[in-house]
């Protein structure tokens, strides 16, 4: 009898083993999915803030890199030209934007662009960059109703480009 209960014990890890590596591998079909949907340069935004510096959130916008940082209550993501991709410490950034809509406030998602390149274009990936935003909200559990999302403005400010590539949350209502 004690081979029959050793044979039921290999096949017990045997069968979980299987299970662990099934999983395994549907997780990553998932996320290779959801990556490659967005272009494939993107990393998911959890697998983005847990490997971010913790400065990363206050980091200056370079003039052709995303970046984040978050000014009087207001998070700013700046993007690279041409790019609607989310910086690292996207998660940390939005921690206190998450925090005021569980308390009965709404995210606003405002898009802005440069002036420089064709008008519509410019509008279009403005939209894209607010919209990725959007999902990051969504993925740190903001209900969709509680997102409020403003057409794509043009910055006529006399700052950069690099800061015009922007998209802003703040938080409304009480």
């Amino acid at each position: 009898m004690s081979f029959s209960s050793s044979d039921d014990d290999s096949q017990q890890r045997f069968a979980l083993g299987f299970l662990f590596a099934l999983i395994a591998l549907v997780v990553t079909t998932v996320v290779g999915v959801v990556v490659y949907q967005r272009g494939g340069t993107q990393a998911p935004v959890a697998v983005a803030a847990a490997s971010a510096a913790p400065a990363a959130a206050e980091a200056p916008a370079a003039e052709d890199a995303a970046s984040v940082r978050v000014e009087d209550g207001v998070v700013k993501f700046f993007f690279a030209s041409g790019k609607a991709d989310l910086a690292a410490g996207a998660s940390d950034a939005l921690a206190d934007v998450v925090k005021g809509v569980a308390d009965g406030k709404n995210a606003i998602v405002s898009g802005f662009h440069d002036a420089t390149g064709d008008a519509a274009q410019n509008a279009e990936l403005a939209k894209q960059r607010a919209l990725a935003v959007r999902d990051a909200l969504k993925v740190l559990g903001v209900a969709e109703d509680r997102i409020e999302l403003k057409k794509p403005e043009e910055t006529q400010a006399n700052g950069s480009n690099a800061e015009a590539r922007r998209v802003e949350v703040a938080l409304s209502g009480s």
